[in-house]
């Protein structure tokens, strides 16, 4: 007896085109199948297997043909061939066929791969059995049955799409449960329960649209499933151990999802919606619109607290997806659960334009799998209203879903009809248990509509009239899973009725109680908060560190592992490090960055540091992990020096500004008692990260009461490299510095780079810091420290003195009466300026430095300007005139002393593109600080 082979199989069949990219893993294990256990298969397989096994090869394109029972062991081939190749158009383009839009407008798209016919069938085939090998169940079933059940688990109120994830026990896993039907219909308790959530909802958007005519809230009229599929994700990760759920969403649908998920008090909505504030009285805040707030509360589900938070957010939609997933990973960090990370969910709720719109999107889809931004999956939730304020599908992306994008990670994502809860329910909770087993991203696509235009006051039949026209006939959710309640029998019109009555009457005491209502507490300083205060001092805090603690973390700065393999140029690296160390002389700005870290790490002070090429760092300065030549093996020197719990994590970042700043920011807003850096690749990448600057970093203490200690590194400086290497847009910060918001400094020493990073934790304040940090100054011979400086007694120095540093002048300056000019600065031109002064022996200048430009030093500034009574004030700069400090510090000047500007005028662009000219600017612009 003749065994096939795999190899006669796939030629058999690619030669009669019986074979295709569905059936073709199935056939190419017939073969071995076969060989093991020709008895497992049916007697016209077998003879068929048997038939084409022992046929000569080809002569021409066909076969000879077979006779008797291997003639009808073919017909069974390739009869179980087409259905599995139909088996397999359903399970990948079947959602295509699937009913998701309630309105009905997308013209019944079925594909014509999802017909028996396009397999080779004939309506005469519908009820002859095929042998199918235990699909879907059946060992073998007539394709009318095969067909009708694919098309029942493949196209109806919900549709899926996972066959493009690359991992076979993924996909095996998901085919199980959609054709096993595993999750089965609701209970009539959980009916009704769900009956009696969408009573509330859509009661919730009718009452607000009654008693607030035309007011804006963004409300989920239309959309109201959102609701029950939340809660079902967050009831079954409490099911699955899940204690904290992250919420980030934009605007739609955010007031009903604080009342209904959060438990805001719906005293407390009506009282906004009158014009009060969500904040106490006397807590200074310009505040936010109702719809931007975040909220949080803990919740009891089957006996088990979940603890629920929704992040605060502009109207820049997309922008929180990254925010929440840093609180996330932070949250994790704190409860050890570094591993699975499925403790905490970050569940994300997205427009469906914003969603395929914005890059925002892709960039956290791009962090998802790595391994310094993992955080065990991320359920996402797509409230897909067909439209884009006024935009249809068809103009805002070219694809056919908004959930496209999620494809790029190998995501599932489930297409559901919005007017079907129960089904809504059922994906929300097969979505969540398989990010529990896979720790991966999934994706729920809710098709539903928006009854009313982008806002509530507007007219959205003026660019959707068809839509909308079908709108207004349509009946709500609510009102349709009513009547499909009614038909079964669960509900009657009477109890219906109570429970809609009921609820108003509740909003009635509770809209009556809101003229009352007075916010009391202010949560911001609580939990991991406590302690901390939100205002700052010129209290520079406890910065300094005891020499014997300098000594053993300067030892493990320079520890190398036994038999570790290292660079030549690596190696030299450590060794001067060594000896700088050594000899307490010329400390570098690298060294005091690796001092300030690895001393915070030594008091028990976990440290995160990221951004793009920060392990090595952009300039080749860091080396804060070293590779062994010979292994690969990694080593951070800086880890070595935690003791207890401290952690430090120094991570590559993905090419991100936008949703890599995004995530460290989200990490400070749970985790205040880490130090968080973000360091961009040049200060002017940030420009790509300009909505997370403008919209958190610098306003959400004062819009949302919500504060961060993120430290952002951003190298600046004017060294001849042209416009997109020289400036981080320093004046961009500076402009929006106010009430006390953040910190922007541009240090010219590593000492006072060693104490402001660690003041950032040594004060019980947390400001986010804006640090121009250099390039050229890096290896500057001059731009050095001692490493008493670091030790007792040292501090940081907001302003320095002209003979402030260890690299300071050399030459003897005349009395401070005869002083002709101060000229003040800050950043890397001091160095400029110091050299120019010495080469023309002007002893009659004097030069301050300012480290700190907010919150300015004026108290000081002024102090060290009355030295000098007889002197002229100048400001210099390295930046043009529109650029820079200059625009900031002259108001601040002019109230002390008038004063004069110097510098590049104003420009364009940041900087000139040719070194020569670079050069020729300088020169210019040194003298006329001397003349």
């Amino acid at each position: 007896m003749n065994a096939p082979t795999r190899d006669s199989l796939l030629d058999f069949f690619t030669e009669t085109s019986f074979l295709n990219a569905g059936s073709a893993p199935y056939i190419e294990g017939l073969a071995d199948r076969y060989k093991e256990d020709p008895s497992s298969l049916p007697e016209e397989w077998r003879q068929a297997l048997e038939e084409i096994a022992a046929r000569p090869a080809p002569v021409g394109p066909g076969l000879a043909p077979a006779s008797g029972a291997a003639a009808s062991g073919v017909a069974a081939i390739r009869d179980t061939a087409g259905a599995l190749a139909l088996v397999n158009a359903f399970r990948t383009r079947g959602h295509f066929g699937a009913r998701l839009d309630p309105l009905g407008l997308d013209g019944g798209r079925s594909p014509a791969e999802l017909d028996h016919r396009a397999h080779g069938f004939t309506d005469a085939d519908l009820d002859r059995p095929i042998f199918v090998d235990g699909v879907l169940g059946y060992e073998a079933v007539t394709l009318r049955t095969l067909e009708g059940a694919l098309r029942e688990r493949y196209c109806g109120a919900i549709g899926y799409e996972y066959m493009h994830i690359a991992d076979s026990e993924q996909r095996a896993w998901l085919r199980e449960r959609i054709e096993g039907r595993a999750a089965g219909r609701l209970a009539d308790d959980e009916r009704m329960a769900l009956l009696a959530k969408l009573v509330e909802v859509k009661g919730y958007e009718r009452y607000l649209d009654k008693k607030f005519v035309g007011t804006t809230r963004f409300g989920l009229d239309g959309a109201e499933a959102t609701i029950p599929a939340l809660e079902a994700i967050i009831e079954a990760a409490a099911r699955h151990g899940v204690t904290e759920v992250q919420l980030g969403m934009a605007h739609r649908g955010r007031l009903s999802v604080m009342t209904h998920v959060l438990r805001k008090p719906h005293r407390a909505v009506f009282h906004e919606f009158r014009g009060g504030s969500p904040f106490p009285d006397g807590v200074a805040n310009s505040g936010d619109v109702k719809y931007h707030m975040g909220a949080s509360t803990d919740r009891d589900y089957a006996g088990k607290t979940v603890h629920l938070s929704l992040a605060a957010n502009p109207s820049h939609l997309e922008i929180v997806d990254p925010v929440v997933l840093g609180k996330v990973r932070a949250k994790q960090d704190r409860k050890g659960d570094r591993d699975a990370r499925s403790s905490v969910l970050p569940l994300l709720v997205h427009g469906d334009a914003a969603f395929a719109g914005q890059g925002v999107v892709s960039e956290t889809f791009a962090l998802s799998g790595l391994k310094g931004y993992r955080t065990g999956g991320s359920v996402h939730f797509i409230i897909n209203n067909q439209i884009g304020f006024t935009t249809d599908p068809g103009y805002s992306r070219s694809t056919p879903y908004p959930s496209d994008v999620a494809k790029a990670i190998d995501a599932p994502i489930f297409h559901v009809n919005g007017d079907d809860p129960e089904a809504v329910v059922a994906v929300s909770r097969l979505a969540l248990e398989y990010r529990q087993r896979f720790g991966t991203p999934v994706v729920i696509d809710m098709v539903c509509f928006r009854y009313y235009g982008h806002n509530e006051g507007d007219e959205p039949a003026f660019t959707q009239p068809a839509m909308y026209k079908a709108i207004r006939s349509h009946k709500s959710t609510l009102d349709s899973y009513a009547e499909r309640l009614m038909a079964e029998g669960t509900v009657t019109v009477a109890t219906l009725e109570e429970m809609k009555a009921a609820w108003v009457a509740y909003l009635d005491t509770e809209f009556a109680a809101s003229e009352s209502f007075r916010p009391t507490g202010t949560p911001w300083l609580e939990g991991r908060w406590e302690g901390l205060r939100p205002d700052t001092t010129d209290d520079p805090g406890d910065t300094s560190v005891a020499p014997e603690t300098l000594d053993r973390v300067g030892k493990a700065l320079t520890r190398v592992p036994d038999g570790f393999t290292l660079h030549p140029t690596v190696r030299r690296f450590v060794e001067a490090r060594g000896k700088s160390i050594a000899e307490g002389t010329g400390i570098d700005w690298s060294t005091a960055e690796a001092f300030a870290l690895g001393t915070l790490l030594h008091e028990g002070t976990p440290v995160r540091l990221s951004g793009q090429d920060t392990e090595r760092g952009t300039f080749s300065q860091r080396h804060g992990v070293l590779i062994d030549q010979a292994t690969g093996e990694r080593h951070a020197p800086i880890a070595s020096a935690a003791t207890g719990d401290a952690s430090f994590d120094i991570v590559n970042s993905p090419l991100s500004e936008e949703a890599a700043l995004a995530f460290e920011y989200g990490y400070t807003l749970a985790e205040p008692h880490t130090l968080v850096l973000w360091e961009a690749q040049f200060g002017d990448f940030a420009n790509g990260a300009q909505v997370v600057f403008d919209q958190f970093l610098s306003s959400a203490e004062r819009k949302w009461l919500r504060m961060s200690g993120l430290v952002c590194l951003l190298p600046h400086g004017y060294d001849g490299q042209g416009p997109e290497h020289s400036s981080a847009r320093l004046e961009r910060f500076l402009q929006s510095a106010a009430e006390d918001n953040w910190q922007v400094a541009n240090c010219t020493t590593p000492a006072n780079y060693f104490h402001i990073l660690r003041r950032q934790m040594r004060r019980d304040v947390r400001k986010p810091l804006i640090l121009m940090t250099p390039k050229s100054l890096l290896r500057h011979r001059r731009s050095k420290s001692a490493l008493s400086e670091l030790g007792p007694g040292s501090s940081f120095q907001p302003l320095l003195r002209d003979d402030a540093d260890a690299g300071g002048r050399t030459l003897e300056l005349l009395p401070n009466a005869k002083i002709r000019r101060v000229v003040a600065c800050s950043g890397k031109v001091y160095f400029d300026l110091l050299e120019e002064r010495e080469k023309r022996s002007s002893n009659d200048v004097y030069l301050i430095r300012v480290e700190q430009l907010y919150p300015f030093p004026r108290e000081g500034f002024a102090r060290e300007l009355a030295r000098f009574p007889g002197a002229e004030l100048v400001w210099c700069q390295e930046e043009p005139m529109n650029m820079g400090a200059w625009s900031f510090v002259e108001p601040i000047l002019r109230g002390i002393r008038p004063p004069v500007y110097v510098g590049r005028p104003a420009a364009a662009s940041p900087s000139v593109g040719a070194s020569g000219r670079h050069q020729e600017e300088t020169a210019r612009f040194l003298a006329e600080a001397f003349a």
